[in-house]
């Protein structure tokens, strides 16, 4: 009885143990790339204004673009800013970007979106 005990509790260990160890071996390089996207999503985060005017003249006009494209800038430009501040204080936290794309820079002709944290 004290060795199935004994062998099913080190089944369990091993199973709880093996799939972290892999889990481990990517954590330095998921951690480092979450950091470096909050540090270039924070200081980015201005570069939404004239990205959303331009997009949203281009399909919509140049007078909305002026207008309704420089405040919808302005709400991406603090939601981006906000979201690189939020990745570098939880870096140690291995998620995706909030920010879809994750760089300003991805596809620079789409409008910025967001999504909700997912683990990676």
């Amino acid at each position: 009885m004290k060795k199935s005990i004994a062998s099913l509790l080190l089944l369990f260990t091993l199973a709880f143990f093996f799939p972290t160890a892999t889990m481990a071996a990517d954590y330095p390089i998921q951690i480092g790339e979450k950091l470096a996207t909050g540090v270039a999503n924070a200081v980015t985060g201005v570069v939404e204004i004239p990205k959303t005017m331009m997009i949203k003249g281009r399909s919509q006009g140049a007078a909305y673009g002026m207008t309704a494209g420089f405040f919808t800038g302005l709400v991406h430009a603090v939601g981006r800013s906000l979201c690189g501040a939020l990745d570098i204080a939880t870096f140690l936290i291995p998620t995706t970007p909030i920010p879809n794309p994750a760089y300003i820079w991805d596809d620079f002709n789409r409008e910025t979106t967001y999504s909700a944290w997912r683990m990676r």
